[in-house]
């Protein structure tokens, strides 16, 4: 069960590994694309029709036909990776179980937005858990956990690339230690559990009176989705990739300073946060050189 990029790997690895792969359950297609007319297939549902995988796109998880459909294929174990919550009656069904893969080391950052929020909040190492579900969402016995570190200029896309790979892995050895039964579930310690709430467009403006650290991280923690901005000349500017650079000042924090030849930089509470790809509302994406050409800074 899964739908994004993220999902593909872990389907892929246990395809690749010979295990029988009875359903692939993903998003209904949307339509989208330039005027909405175009017909887009989730990343999941375009790999398992590529190899021949029964593919099943429920609207309604509780819907009837859908529930006997499922339980028609007698399922042993169900696998989650980047999908929606389930009901019970869903993630209770098979024999063995159903265990989830989520993208931090629970439980911290529980919830839909973690590796956003590990970068956001400068977290030097994050992982992958895979746990059996339960109740309450992130909250199961965990089977296995696998970490990894976060350089500290690196985005929350690049980290998500890094750790879609360990998540295929990792969800390749739960599989197998689940089959052989040898492993031992550990409990979460619900008392040391963090968030990582959804992340909205709305709530991605950023604050430049914040220490440049601080702002730099929100930067690359939205990057390259949903992408955090500001306001240049009451239009949206979208700072796709930044630096620091920790230097005194006198400019007001959100000053623009530029050469308007190679340099933005953008003054924050204790130095700057200097531009390396950026987008003007109606514009599109381009490095600060390319920016500069078109545009002269007072």
């Amino acid at each position: 069960m899964g739908t994004p990029e993220f999902a593909v790997a872990s389907l892929k690895i246990l395809v690749e590994n010979d295990y029988n792969i009875v359903g692939v359950i993903t998003s209904t297609d949307k339509y989208g694309g330039r005027g909405g007319k175009q017909l887009i297939e989730s990343a999941v549902k375009k790999y398992a029709v590529s190899h021949g995988l029964k593919v099943m796109q429920p609207k309604n998880l509780k819907a009837p036909e859908f529930v006997e459909e499922l339980r028609s294929l007698n399922v042993d174990l169900q696998v989650v990776v980047a999908f929606r919550m389930l009901p019970e009656m869903v993630w209770a069904m098979p024999t063995i179980g159903t265990f989830n893969l989520h993208g931090s080391l629970l439980p911290k950052y529980r919830g839909a937005a973690p590796i956003h929020w590990a970068v956001i909040n400068g977290e030097t190492e994050t992982g992958v858990t895979t746990f059996f579900l339960q109740h309450k969402i992130d909250t199961g016995d965990v089977i296995f956990q696998k970490k990894m570190s976060i350089g500290e200029n690196e985005t929350t896309g690049e980290v998500h690339d890094r750790m879609m790979e360990l998540g295929a892995n990792t969800v390749l050895k739960t599989t197998q230690v689940i089959e052989n039964g040898t492993y031992t579930l550990q409990p979460q310690n619900d008392e040391i559990a963090t968030h990582a709430p959804k992340i909205f467009r709305e709530t991605c403006e950023i604050d430049f009176n914040q220490p440049t650290k601080k702002v730099h991280n929100f930067i690359r923690g939205m990057s390259p989705f949903p992408v955090a901005w500001t306001t240049l000349e009451d239009k949206q500017l979208k700072i796709i990739k930044a630096s620091k650079v920790l230097e005194a000042h006198d400019y007001a924090p959100g000053a623009f300073v530029s050469d308007n030849k190679k340099s933005l930089r953008i003054a924050t509470k204790d130095g700057f946060v200097e531009v390396h790809k950026l987008q003007l509302q109606g514009k599109r994406r381009m490095d600060v050189v390319d920016f500069l050409n078109g545009y002269t800074f007072e």
